[in-house]
């Protein structure tokens, strides 16, 4: 029963950069869209959500991986839960020792990482068949993924809707911001705009190679 597992533990590349291109969890899978479209007003809104949310990520499939034996299939998502939330309570409290300002600023949603289908996702597809390595290396990539894709978000708002980078002025004092995208509708415009180039992007090779 466990040869076809075994057959599957290979590390390769792949292991790391499914989750930041083929299977991007923001522009590939469109999952985790509530902070996604909720705190990418700024760049460092966006990174600091992605880092707590790789944090999770890579923390809850280690123990899970490391369990994946002893829990039985009856109570594998109640427990699944319970260590991501563990998890997210940890990383609430270092977000308020370190800034207060920031915390107000992610507000709910880091609490709401529990409830991040990215994270439960890789817990029961990936975590729980495979050992820890494999699964850390396979987080790491999903948490690498989703940073890009908030950071994409919360740059391109922050520079169109204030004419700034991390807080620093780029285009100086005659810039018009465009006010609309540090509202909620500018969201889901660069949103959009993010996952047309992406898809573009990896269709143009499949496009290339058939001709």
């Amino acid at each position: 029963m466990s040869l076809p597992e075994q057959a599957d533990d290979s590390i390769t590349l792949d292991t790391f950069l499914e989750g930041v291109w083929r299977q991007n969890p923001v522009f590939v899978m469109v999952l985790g869209m509530c902070p996604t479209l909720a705190v990418t007003v700024s760049a460092i809104n966006a990174l600091s959500m992605g880092v707590a949310t790789t944090f999770v990520l890579v923390s809850s499939c280690l123990l899970i991986s490391m369990i994946r034996n002893l829990v039985p299939k009856e109570v594998r998502i109640a427990t699944y839960i319970v260590i991501i939330a563990t998890f997210v309570t940890l990383v609430d409290y270092l977000i308020q020792a370190v800034s207060l300002k920031l915390y107000e600023a992610l507000g709910a949603f880091i609490q709401l990482i529990v409830v991040n289908c990215i994270i439960l996702g890789r817990a029961e597809a990936h975590a729980s068949k495979h050992p820890p390595l494999k699964s850390v290396i396979n987080a790491l990539g999903m948490g690498v993924g989703f940073t890009i894709g908030l950071f994409a978000l919360g740059g391109t708002r922050e520079i169109l809707g204030a004419g700034n980078l991390f807080g620093i002025s780029l285009f100086g004092e005659h810039f018009q911001p465009w006010v609309v995208m540090v509202l909620p509708p500018g969201g889901f415009f660069v949103l959009g705009g993010w996952l047309l180039l992406f898809a573009l992007l990896r269709s143009k090779p499949a496009t290339e190679g058939g001709h």
